[in-house]
């Protein structure tokens, strides 16, 4: 009889440190819940316009602060010809985390899901026709490219550059441009005995290598 009672209580104690256990369980997470929320954040964009919403149950009591420096953040990243869609997620999920929010960011364009545009201006003349001079277009930012495409790229001495993709080399690529004429410059040079001596320049629109790498994106809409 007494050792049927000692099992009972031996039960009893090992149901309570069992319940115990639980409790404290489940006061850690409601705990975490409270002070670490999950946000679900929309960067709608279409290159040229870039919109935030939270598609979240909590989107009415969001701090005003946070959703300010996120929606600026987007907009910056969306310009940004450096920017990609995991700098993006990381930018918005960092300015979430300093409020006590994780940011599960997504990214819609007319792309699709994650496929993010930049604007971006023409300048010059070595696309034409294709391109003129002064010209928006749409750039898809992707490192998905083939021979053929128009893409803009970073150059270290020009800057952005938009041009034809002629050539995929392993790690290189060749980038031409549609205009194929040459200007012809005469410029006028006056010497030290006075005589004006005049040099001829040809001028031909940039052909280069670069690594695949400084490739932004292929031109989408133009």
């Amino acid at each position: 009889m007494n050792l049927e009672i000692g099992e009972v209580l031996m039960r009893s104690v090992n149901w309570l440190i069992i319940g115990f256990v639980v409790i404290i369980l489940a006061a850690s997470i409601i705990y975490s819940s409270l002070s670490y929320n999950n946000l679900s954040v929309i960067v709608e964009t279409n290159g040229s316009n870039t919109d935030v919403n939270y598609n979240s149950i909590l989107s009415s009591s969001l701090p005003p602060v946070m959703v300010n420096e996120i929606k600026n953040k987007a907009l910056e990243d969306v310009d940004s010809a450096n920017s990609t869609v995991y700098t993006v997620k990381v930018d918005i999920n960092s300015i979430a985390s300093k409020y006590n929010y994780h940011a599960n960011v997504k990214i819609v364009s007319q792309f699709g899901t994650d496929q993010m545009p930049m604007e971006a201006t023409v300048h010059g003349t070595s696309m034409v026709p294709t391109l003129q001079d002064g010209q928006e277009i749409i750039v898809l930012k992707t490192n998905n490219l083939k021979a053929g495409d128009i893409v803009v790229a970073e150059h270290p001495t020009y800057g952005l550059i938009v041009k034809r993709l002629s050539i995929i080399d392993g790690t290189q690529v060749y980038l031409t441009s549609d205009n194929k004429n040459i200007d012809i410059i005469n410029n006028e040079t006056t010497l030290p005995n006075g005589t004006v001596k005049t040099v001829t320049v040809q001028k031909t629109p940039l052909n280069t290598w670069l690594p695949t790498a400084n490739v932004i994106g292929v031109v989408k809409v133009y």
